[in-house]
């Protein structure tokens, strides 16, 4: 898509965002069910580490097109809150005794592959639906690891768009530079050739010297 011609709410076509909301969404049913938001600080933390992992992929799209470094930080912040949502949900399961499925576990392999096919909140809900604290803090934690590969990869995307396009900075001065006539063109090459608009004073390549008759 071209980044000048976003379509509003665009962003909802990535599926690092998709995969975020899911996690804001089994976050929030999970906090409001399991845990003591009165006497609890962890409560809001989590719900705000879920909220910043979607709300700054989006921020980071929106701003791409003011500039490709904010672009990236924000993802990378998505990223960053995310990995702490991460803790808070194995602290959840430790401090309780409670068992942290791991790769080799048999629920564990029997979600992840079904996770990666879905991107949609609907389906989370109705598998949360009145189950265990632990299977809840579980199932979140693989779709936060889906989520979190997912904007590593965005990330990466970004990181090769930035050497490919350069930031909005660059992309400006190539664009004011070439209109002029001259600069560095698409090609790579210095184009010195300018304008009759531009300063006549400028100074222009000598020309070669005519050689004398003979």
């Amino acid at each position: 898509m071209n980044e000048k011609h976003k379509k509003i709410d665009s962003y909802r076509t990535l599926l690092a965002f998709q995969k975020a909301e899911c996690v804001f969404d089994i976050t929030f049913y999970f906090v409001n069910r399991f845990m003591d938001r009165a006497h609890d600080r962890t409560v809001d933390q989590m719900q705000q580490a879920a909220r910043s992992g979607k709300q700054n992929i989006v921020e980071g799209y929106s701003d791409a097109e003011g500039s490709t470094e904010i672009e990236h930080k924000l993802t990378a912040v998505a990223k960053g809150s995310l990995e702490e949502l991460k803790e808070d949900f194995r602290d959840y399961l430790r401090v309780r005794n409670l068992e942290l499925w791991g790769p080799q576990h048999a629920k564990y392999m029997a979600c992840q592959p079904l996770f990666r096919k879905h991107n949609d909140t609907a389906y989370y809900q109705r598998q949360i639906k009145d189950r265990s604290d632990e299977e809840i803090a579980n199932i979140a934690l693989i779709v936060i690891y889906q989520a979190l590969s997912l904007i590593r990869g965005l990330l990466d995307w970004q990181d090769e768009k930035f050497l490919r396009e350069g930031g909005i900075k660059e992309q400006r001065y190539r664009a004011r530079t070439e209109a002029r006539g001259y600069g560095y063109g698409k090609d790579g090459r210095w184009n010195n050739v300018r304008s009759p608009q531009e300063n006549p004073t400028t100074p222009t390549p000598p020309t070669k010297p005519t050689e004398p008759q003979k």
